[in-house]
């Protein structure tokens, strides 16, 4: 995308990834204020690492937040210094394709599915299930995921598939060269938990980057990641402190992780099915510099 728009710059991609990586961490640290004076105005107790405990839902909103804020951030390092129409860190066509991210949602609804079921048939390894929270806590703490998952998830896929995927595809021929470091990155920034929960994180941005070449834009890989974190999430709120636990996917035992590959990649086969028959827009197309003026028809006389 960055080539075709005919303001590539070799040092546009880098200059981006530089001043996004540093907003970020400001805007971070800022947020970190805010929630440390608003922790200390209502005398709420402070956590392990020396945050306010704002409560299991409280931290696990903020932490969301904190994610999500990475979007506007990459919205605008497209503006400038990329230069480009903001639209084309999206998709191929310079906006997002609802009907498309529509579809590519019923694509994820048998994967998740499955997912689901054979969450609750693997044995937990602490041995203990866990406690129901209650219909009022969950159905709160429900209506707050519903809200920032979505937000926490498309952040992620605009920085990893979005961004960081155009930017290193600006400097190889192919965009299939560019699939592999964005995938890596992304299990990196889960941290290391288990060997298999990275492997299940390398192939879930593997699977997500070669959706968005194929599909021209980031619509299937953010309901991927909308409808996996929303389970996650959705499935920690239901049991008493389950929000509370620092677990990721990166911890993932190796029941979880291969049954979270056979998912990922049963989500990827109907999505290529459904482009397939639906056929969605893939290449954007060069932006053609104007044409000069045509000479005037009647060019003036010279003594």
């Amino acid at each position: 995308m960055d080539r075709t728009t005919g303001r590539h710059r070799w040092w546009r991609p880098l200059t981006g990834t530089v001043l996004l990586a540093f907003a970020y961490v400001v805007i971070v640290l800022v947020l970190l204020v805010l929630s440390y004076g608003l922790g200390t105005a209502l005398g709420v107790p402070e956590l392990p690492d020396g945050g306010p405990d704002l409560g299991p839902l409280g931290n696990t909103a903020t932490d969301l937040v904190s994610i999500a804020i990475a979007l506007p951030l990459v919205l605008l390092a497209t503006l400038w210094p990329a230069r480009r129409p903001v639209g084309t860190v999206t998709s191929v066509t310079g906006r997002l394709r609802t009907g498309w991210l529509g579809r590519c949602l019923l694509a994820g609804l048998l994967p998740i599915l499955l997912l689901t079921v054979t969450s609750f048939l693997l044995p937990d390894d602490s041995g203990d299930p866990g406690a129901w929270v209650g219909w009022r806590s969950f159905l709160t703490a429900l209506a707050v995921l519903v809200v920032l998952v979505p937000l926490q998830a498309a952040a992620e896929e605009y920085v990893f598939r979005g961004w960081l995927l155009q930017a290193a595809g600006a400097f190889v021929r192919s965009p299939w060269f560019a699939v592999v470091p964005q995938a890596v990155l992304f299990a990196a920034a889960h941290g290391w938990g288990t060997q298999w929960g990275f492997l299940g994180l390398l192939v879930n941005g593997l699977v997500a980057g070669l959706l968005t070449i194929r599909t021209g834009g980031l619509e299937a890989a953010i309901a991927l990641h909308v409808l996996n974190n929303l389970l996650a999430f959705g499935a920690s709120a239901a049991v008493v402190d389950g929000l509370s636990s620092d677990e990721t996917a990166a911890d993932a035992p190796w029941s979880l992780a291969l049954t979270a590959i056979v998912a990922d990649l049963l989500y990827a086969a109907i999505v290529l099915w459904f482009a397939r028959r639906h056929k969605p827009q893939r290449l954007s197309v060069p932006s053609t510099p104007p044409a000069p003026p045509a000479p005037s028809a009647h060019p003036a006389r010279t003594a």
